[in-house]
């Protein structure tokens, strides 16, 4: 048996998109609209050879729409298989009804939801239903090449969305990894600076242990207090992967460093910043992704807030966490990410997320748009 050739295994290969939405309202809508067109249409048209049983089959086969994406093989061949027998047995054929163009759905449905497998099986029932059609009221080749093309015209915009969603769920991850990478990186330099604290506080005591007993003790003391800071942050790193990259031998910024984007830009909106409550003992990667949090988002609302004024940053603490709030003044317009969170959100989401904490973003009720990210204070829960 000759194997199979490389890009058939691929096509049969293809899982199928999950999780696949399960009914919405629109689909409701669409039955609410294509039932009584289809039995108007069955009144108004006098030319059907058997109009009770065209509109009959027609309805019976208009609840598939509900499935078409959970069962798309199952749909398809439903209604396609009933479609190709129904001449052959029926005085006429429910699809000459215009409002049966509903079957397309079917096959977009069956190309963007279904598995490789699916579709070729998919595919015979609908060619043999186009076939079947030809030979029941003869047409000549143009009409026929007309519903091969309708056919294929919906299953090429099923896989170029199917296509185009994964395509946004990889780049989705890329900046999900890219996220944890820097937050990765932030922690190997938190963890870096407290087990240096531990060798120079070490090497000191064994320095002076013979001339000052009591350093000796000091030291331990201090090396037991960067070990357990050492070991909080090392739980934390468990949870972020990081791919081999030079590690970023600047400083890391801290919530102290937020007071610098007030003077940072020279065009624009001006940006306000004000901090409140005990922010001096926060862990690093506390601070850091703080910092973080508020760039981007300083950063997102000069690119896209029209007509802004004012970029207003607070951030208050409390015994069990710290408040990151970022609003602006602009137009909430065509230019504001208000569908799907854009690429630099969903970073900010994972830093929060990794964190233990929350961010979201969304327009005010009457103009401009918050970020309001909320993390614990001592970071990751042990």
């Amino acid at each position: 048996m000759s194997p199979m050739h490389p890009r058939l295994h691929a096509v049969l290969t293809e899982p199928r998109v999950s999780p696949a939405p399960s009914r919405v309202w629109r689909d409701w809508a669409m039955i609410a609209v294509l039932a009584p067109a289809i039995a108007v249409e069955g009144i108004l048209r006098p030319d059907l050879p058997w109009r009770v049983g065209c509109v009959v089959v027609a309805l019976a086969l208009l609840p598939t729409l509900l499935w078409r994406r959970t069962a798309p093989l199952a749909m398809v061949v439903i209604a396609f298989g009933c479609t190709t027998v129904a001449p052959f047995v029926l005085p006429g054929d429910p699809c000459q009804l215009f409002t049966a163009s509903f079957l397309v759905v079917l096959v977009y449905a069956l190309f963007r939801w279904g598995s490789g497998r699916d579709a070729v099986l998919g595919s015979f029932f609908v060619v043999a239903k186009v076939t079947a059609a030809g030979l029941v009221d003869p047409v000549d080749g143009g009409e026929l090449v007309a519903g091969f093309a309708v056919m294929f015209a919906a299953a090429t915009l099923g896989v170029a969305i199917r296509f185009r969603a994964a395509a946004r769920l990889r780049q989705l991850d890329q900046v999900k990894l890219l996220e944890r990478e820097r937050l990765a990186r932030d922690l190997h330099d938190t963890v870096a600076h407290h087990v240096s604290a531990m060798a120079i506080r070490a090497q000191a005591g064994i320095a002076a242990s013979a001339s000052q007993p009591g350093a000796a003790v000091e030291a331990l003391h201090t090396i037991e207090a960067e070990a357990s800071r050492a070991l909080a942050e090392m739980r934390a790193m468990v949870r972020v992967l990081r791919r081999n990259e030079p590690a970023d031998l600047l400083p890391n910024p801290q919530v102290a460093d937020i007071g610098r984007l007030a003077g940072q830009f020279r065009t624009g909106p001006t940006v306000d910043v004000k901090l409140r409550g005990d922010l001096g003992d926060l862990p690093p990667t506390v601070g850091s992704a703080l910092y973080r949090l508020a760039q981007e988002s300083v950063t997102n609302a000069r690119r896209h807030a029209r007509h802004a004024t004012r970029i207003e940053v607070s951030v208050a603490a409390d015994d069990t966490s710290v408040r990151l709030r970022v609003s602006d003044d602009g137009e909430t317009g065509a230019a504001r990410p208000t569908g799907s969170p854009g690429f630099g959100l969903v970073g900010m989401m994972e830093r929060a997320d990794l964190l233990g904490g929350t961010c979201e973003a969304g327009p005010d009720p009457d103009r401009g748009w918050t970020v309001t990210a909320v993390l614990p204070r001592e970071g990751v829960d042990a």
